[in-house]
């Protein structure tokens, strides 16, 4: 009856094959334990789901035979509305199914919180008592990525690199735009955003080189913003970093401000050393100096605003009151205004008169 039977099977196999060839099973088969978790948590999540998914639509096709026109067989009962039991195992599995999610999110989100220290660096495997982390610096721009290692005193340009089974404590924040830090095989996506720091603390189990990318549209240059990460064992890792120190130059103020201009499919760049105090910089947004840091800034808001409470640049000087009298009040002396960009204390009738107001 159906003479290409074997042969649509065949084409429809055939296509599946090469649709699932696409695929990268790196999420639900990574190398580094916290990832390892979270695909242990979409598989149990799913699984709970399935509880009632497959019953719901195997009932569904099985009332949809059983009940149908054509079957005498079938009992008709028009005036049914109602069945305590039923309504139980409607009402009581659902619900049953959303505590059980409930309570696994719950307790996956403390356990798997990406500023919580890790405890473990596989399962069995409790972390060594002395091990440190290894401390990576990683700033979003547009669109590159720049890794910073402190300790090492290198930083690297779309390139990252940690030993195997070794604690790795990420902190993370952006140039311009909120991004998303992603190593599929590491762990789950992180967000970068200016003038914030994020963490992540993670670690890589097997050695390999894995893709990293940018998983938050972020502009042009967005699909070229990958790199490559690097699972090295103890003995690589130092070559590694001797590499850098040997074959880069230096990261400064100025260097920086010229790799956070926009580009894309930068390559690989290295750097034998970073000026200190360049990370703090650019959290606060103010590598260039010509502008306050986010930190004064908040410091200010938090002191009561931009008032003479609020100013760190004030003075006491004595003011002639009303009645002939002197007393010292508190004027600004270092605040810049269009006619004086330098913030340099003016001693004019005018501004006198401004301040007695104050």
């Amino acid at each position: 009856m159906y003479p290409n039977k074997s042969l649509l099977t065949s084409a429809l196999v055939l296509s599946a094959s090469f649709a699932l060839s696409g695929c990268d099973w790196i999420v639900m088969k990574p190398h580094g334990d916290i990832a390892q978790q979270q695909a242990n948590l979409i598989v149990t999540s799913t699984l709970l789901m399935l509880l009632i998914i497959v019953p719901v639509i195997a009932l569904t096709l099985f009332f949809a035979f059983r009940y149908r026109q054509s079957n005498p067989e079938a009992t008709y009962a028009p005036d049914w509305d109602h069945s305590t039991r039923l309504e139980l195992v409607i009402w009581g599995a659902p619900l049953l199914i959303i505590i059980a999610l409930g309570a696994i999110t719950w307790i996956s989100t403390h356990k798997l919180d990406p500023f919580r220290p890790l405890d473990r660096i596989a399962e069995g495997r409790p972390v060594a008592e002395g091990v440190k982390p290894l401390e990576v610096y990683a700033v979003s721009m547009d669109w590159k990525w720049l890794f910073i290692y402190p300790e090492q005193g290198i930083a690297t340009v779309n390139e990252l690199a940690a030993p195997v089974d070794r604690p790795i404590h990420f902190r993370f924040t952006s140039t311009s735009v909120m991004n998303t830090f992603y190593v599929p095989a590491l762990a789950g996506m992180i967000y970068t955003m200016p003038g914030m720091e994020t963490q992540l603390h993670a670690v890589i189990n097997k050695a390999g080189v894995y893709d990293g990318i940018s998983a938050h549209y972020s502009g042009a240059g967005f699909s070229d913003m990958r790199f490559k990460f690097h699972g090295l064992s103890d003995e690589e890792f130092a070559r590694w970093i001797d590499g850098n120190k040997a074959g880069g130059a230096k990261l400064t103020r100025e260097d920086y401000l010229k790799l956070e201009q926009p580009s894309t499919k930068e390559a690989v760049r290295r750097y034998a050393s970073v000026e200190p105090g360049l990370w703090g910089a650019i959290v606060d947004r103010c590598v260039d100096g010509k502008k306050m840091c986010v930190s004064q800034m908040m410091a200010i808001d938090a002191a009561g605003g931009a008032g003479k409470g609020g100013l760190a640049s004030t003075l006491r000087s004595p003011w002639r009151d009303t009645e002939g009298g002197k007393r010292e009040r508190t004027v600004v002396a270092a605040l810049c205004t269009p006619t004086n960009p330098l913030g340099l204390p003016v001693e004019s009738d005018a501004s006198t008169r401004v301040a007695q107001k104050n």
